[in-house]
């Protein structure tokens, strides 16, 4: 008794109803975490020099592709639990709310999803990247409160003080005696938060730019994962007897390092996005304005915010961007391209 009352104990249930309307904790979690990525990661941006919303818009496109992607991941590496005997069947595969996100197919089509709201909205990706770094760092840290309200994804037995309550129901195979176990969730959270604090100083103490705060981020995230796999006792796929999250942590935590260290050396200092309101007009031999399209639009639907440049603050020289022959031969107006400006 006095090893379960020094224990964290668990929710007895993760599910609200309102009427006839379930409330689950887990959606809950991952829906306050995108909220804080979104608001946080649109100052951050701001401050960089790009406009309010714009994080937003990218959001609108890159949030549910990054939720697509982790629900891919975790059912493709986990098969057997969905289309197995026995298993969840193919319904299942869809109830996202009963949890089962895997975050590295969230980060990758997630990212894909940026990219494409960034060129949408006229944005440079490596900027926006560095902007919501932190943000998905506590976002993460955030959803990972909902595998406590699930009873899921902890650790093996402990009876250290801050061991979790496990119900019966929810103890794996072959771990049924024991009745406290880690709480990695807390682990993993309480990592995200210090990966976060650690991005913000080194964004600043740095001045970090061209993806590298985004890259830091995700090398920070893949050490403390890699760590904290180990201790976990669910089922799970196995890479020369190593246990897949571990081994994709080690292979993308290692890119994210070299691009780190190349991004240094090729593109010092931070870049700063230059915005500027714009009135796009048609040529005049139409005789006619021209109605600005979603394609031309930057920041709003009336007018066109024309990024005019990326001014590196740094006191090295930028090395301008290569024009484009074939853009110098296209008719017809279109949005301006960014170009870098070479310091003095």
């Amino acid at each position: 008794m006095s090893r379960i009352a020094a224990s964290i104990p668990s929710p007895d249930h993760g599910v609200w109803h309102l009427g006839p309307v379930p409330v689950r904790a887990y959606a809950l979690c991952i829906l306050a975490g995108i909220f804080v990525a979104v608001w946080w990661g649109n100052k951050r941006f701001i401050a960089r020099g790009g406009l309010d919303g714009q994080v937003a818009e990218v959001a609108i496109i890159a949030v549910p592709m990054g939720v697509i992607g982790g629900r891919l991941y975790h059912v493709l590496t986990d098969w057997e639990a969905y289309f197995g005997e026995g298993g969840k069947g193919f319904l299942g595969a869809f109830k996202v709310w009963e949890g089962g996100l895997g975050i590295w197919g969230a980060i990758a089509l997630g990212a894909v999803g940026a990219y494409i709201g960034c060129r949408r909205e006229g944005i440079p990706f490596a900027t926006f990247a560095d902007a919501v770094a932190p943000g998905v760092a506590v976002a993460q840290a955030m959803g990972r409160w909902g595998n406590y309200f699930n009873q899921e994804l902890f650790g093996k037995p402990t009876t250290l003080p801050w061991a979790l309550e496990i119900d019966p129901q929810y103890r794996p195979a072959g771990y049924e005696q024991y009745a406290t176990f880690h709480p990695t969730f807390l682990y993993e959270s309480l990592a995200c938060l210090a990966i976060a604090v650690i991005v913000v100083w080194a964004d600043k103490r740095f001045v970090m730019g061209h993806g590298r705060v985004f890259a830091l981020y995700l090398a920070l995230y893949c050490s403390a994962r890699a760590v904290i796999e180990t201790l976990r006792i669910d089922e799970a796929h196995h890479i020369a007897g190593i246990r897949l999250n571990v081994f994709t942590a080690i292979v993308v935590g290692s890119m994210s390092l070299i691009y780190l260290l190349r991004s240094l050396d090729r593109n010092p200092g931070r870049e700063v996005i230059n915005l500027e309101p714009r009135t796009i007009e048609a040529p005049k031999s139409s005789g006619r304005r021209r109605i600005a399209s979603d394609k031309d639009s930057v920041g709003s639907r009336s007018e066109a915010q024309a990024p005019v440049a990326i001014v590196p603050v740094t006191n090295e020289a930028v090395a301008p961007a290569e024009a484009s022959s074939q853009d110098a031969a296209t008719e017809g107006p279109k949005p301006p391209r960014i170009r870098r400006i070479k310091q003095d």
